[in-house]
This record gives structure tokens, sequence and C-alpha cells, in this order.
């Protein structure tokens, strides 16, 4: 089959690279890409945020599946043009992905379907916005219900840097939801959906802070690893009974079918499991450690969840190692990124063992690679044991340098250092 793939970032490249693993798949195209992406597949310049250029493209292509990688490609509507022009698509159409689009939207989903979740008050203006964070107190958390590329969200004890944070958003015109603060840690898990069946991914953790401890501002993720050896038995399961599939069955009866990945960003607390966020795409930088690990064939289940064929008794085929990776970002992210700087390194950190290099914001000029974007690469290893597959990245890592380059030392570590604690259950 032949896949195009919309998309110019670290997600698209993990995406491509397992694309092209698939004996079925006998050709990958991207649009945009990158430096890394282009030099394994064609890449084609277009604005793959626009739903006709994507689908002038799928047909100039003869596409056999389109998968959109972003968000702001799919909350434009182009997988709602690309199926009527009658594309197989991997992604949500327009009105699905508001699941993401809106946090709003996916609370009022979340509590038809009763799904567990924080307890939430959407805010208009400053006033209601100060009544909901005293309402819910310290830790304060701020979300824009809006499309904010993973850095919409402060999570603060001061009240006054979150009242501030919901200003910004009121004045760029949107409005906030503002959340109970959930305790105990983080996992994604990704889900693959038809519109009725629903397959797992296996778990993964990402980092969502610039600087290590978790400090500084909010970013896209600074890396991650899979899978979790802290995660209690029977929690995938547990994910896919209480939130995957009552959302999915809500989205259906609701008239607006949700088929493409469903990321589930999850907390689990000392009362259970709570969903943080939905994401209507795979995660990133989550997507660069789970596909390194994934056997089955990625292009044959894609297509099967496009064309609404997914098995749901499918059984995933999974490397045994654990896979780690962590993101190299430009100076001065996530704030305004420098770019423009020469990357040096990537062929002695590629030629590593069971290492590999996925680019996000780069681009070519002539034999030299540069920075384009606040994330630019992320390196990723796989590993016997997670600190195995760590150390493996990080000496990756080391191989590759350009001025102002910064990156988190701790991706994975507690877990690595068995520091991980899940809060005691309320009786």
């Amino acid at each position: 089959m032949k896949v195009l793939v919309l998309g110019p970032g670290g997600r698209e490249h993990a995406i491509i690279r397992a694309l092209l693993a698939d004996p079925k798949v006998s050709e990958v195209h991207s649009a945009p890409g990158n430096a890394g992406i282009a030099a394994e597949v064609p890449v084609h310049d277009i604005d793959a945020n626009n739903p006709a250029a994507a689908t002038a493209l799928a047909q100039d292509l003869g596409a056999d599946l389109v998968v959109v990688g972003p968000e702001a490609p799919l909350v434009a509507g182009v997988a709602d043009t690309l199926r009527a022009a009658g594309f197989p698509v991997f992604g949500p159409d327009k009105a699905a992905a508001a699941l993401e689009g809106s946090k709003a939207f996916a609370k009022d989903v979340m509590a038809a379907a009763n799904v567990p979740t924080a307890m939430a008050k959407v805010a208009t203006n400053i006033d209601e916005a100060a009544e909901a964070l005293d309402a819910f107190g310290a830790p304060y958390v701020v979300k824009d219900d809006g499309l904010a590329a993973g850095k919409g969200v402060v999570v603060t004890e001061d009240r006054q840097v979150a009242l501030d944070h919901a200003q910004a958003c009121f004045s760029a015109g949107g409005t906030v939801v503002i959340e109970e603060f959930l305790d105990g840690p983080e996992v994604s898990l990704f889900v693959i959906s038809d519109g009725e069946q629903v397959v797992p991914l296996s778990p993964a953790q990402d980092f969502k802070r610039i600087f290590d401890n978790d400090e500084g501002p909010n970013t896209g993720g600074m890396g991650a690893y899979t899978p979790l050896p802290w995660l209690p038995e029977g929690f995938v399961e547990e994910v896919i009974e209480r939130v995957a599939r009552p959302t999915i069955a809500e989205m259906a009866r609701r008239g607006t079918p949700f088929v493409g990945v469903l990321y589930c960003g999850l907390a689990v607390t000392k009362r259970g499991i709570r969903v943080i966020e939905f994401n209507a795409r795979f995660g990133d930088p989550e997507t660069q450690a789970v596909l390194a690990r994934l056997k089955t064939p990625l292009g044959q289940l894609l297509l099967s969840a496009a064309n609404g064929e997914l098995d749901p008794d499918t059984v995933l085929s999974w490397d045994s190692r654990y896979a780690v990776d962590v993101v190299m970002a430009a100076e001065n992210y996530p704030d305004s990124p420098r770019k423009g700087d020469e990357i040096t390194g990537l062929d002695s950190a590629n030629s590593m063992s069971d290492v590999h290099v996925l680019h996000a914001g780069t681009k070519a000029e002539g034999e030299k690679v540069l920075t384009a974007g606040g994330r630019v690469l992320a390196v990723v290893a796989l590993g016997e044991g997670l600190a195995a597959a760590r150390a493996a990245a990080y000496a990756g890592v080391e191989a590759i340098s350009w001025s102002g380059a910064q990156h988190r030392s701790d991706i994975a570590l507690a877990a690595v250092e068995n520091r991980i604690t899940i809060p005691h259950p309320e009786n």
C-alpha cells in the first residue's frame, strides 16, 4: 500500500519509520516533513492544515491510506475532506477531534459516558476564574480550552500566576477550564479505534517541564519511556473498560464516531484512575518510544482502523526491551527558540547499537542539517532494562551538538531508581 503521512515533526518521523518496516507498505510520502524524514521518503511542501491541499496531494499520489499526525489539521477538518474524496484516513474528523480541540467538550463527553476525571469548571471571565480557583484550592490547575500544543496548562501554588494565565487566555479570545489537582504519577495510553472497536498500545510516561526535576514552564514534552514497570497489574484493561470504550461509544452515540488514536492522559491517584485530558492523535514524544517497540505491522493496523475493520481481539506484538527517548531542544525553547544552528554528530548517534535519531524541528541546507523549531530531535534507544535503554539514549545525546542545545538529564531516572509511588487508595 502507498501511505501519505501529514505533519512535520518527530511523531511523524516515528510513524514513517514504523510504516517503512511494514512489509505491505510499498511507498511512504510525507507532507511537509523535515530534514530527517526527507532523507528516508519523498516529501511534499504543502500546507498540511489545508484540507484542499492535502486532498489534492493524496489524489496526485493515489494514496491507499492517509495518516494525519498533528492536532491542527484534524481540528481544521482535513480528515473530513479526505474522507469525502474517498480516502481511508487514520485520524478523526473535525467533530470528533473536538475531544482535543475543546477541553470543555471533552469534559461533557466524559460526564455523559461516566468516565472518571477531575472535577472542573469552565470560566469565561476573570471573576468566574477566581471563584473556581477558590473552590478547588491549591495547587491550581488552569487549562486553555483550545489547542495549545501541550503548553496551555498551568499548575501552580501561586493564585496570582493562575489568574494571570486565565486572563491571558481570555485576552486571546478563549475560555479556560479550571480543575481540581490530581495527585499521583501520570501515564499516557494510546488507544487505536475504528469508531467502535479499540486496541491499546503500550503505556508510556512523558516529561512536560523544560528542566530537570519537573521545573520550569511546560513544553510539548522533553522525553518519554515505555513500558512502565511500576504500573499495577490490570491497568491497561481498566483504562479500556472505564475510559476508552465508554468514550468511543459515547462519540458514536452522538453521531461523531472517533476513528484514529485516542490519547488518554491519565493520573493514577489515591481515588483510582482519572483522565487528565484526551488528545485526538499520537502523543509526542511518547510515540517515539512506543513505536520503537512495536513489532506488529503498523500500516496494516492503521488501515484496518481507517476502514472500520479493527479486530477487537487483536493482540499486538512488542519488542521485550525498554525504550527511552530524550528530546533535544533549541536555545530559548519553549519561549522563542533560536533557529538556524548547524547540527553535528547525527551520523555518530545513528551508528550506535539500538539507537536512532528522529527529527522534529530540522531543515536541510545543502549537506548541512539546521535547527528549525523548538524541539529539534528525539534520540531513541532500546535496552534490555530501563537503565540500559536510558544509558544508550543519553550516549546518543552526547554525540550530537549545536549551539545552545538543551535537554533534560533525568528522563526515566525516577523509574530506574524505583522512586515512583502510587498513592495509597482511599477506603
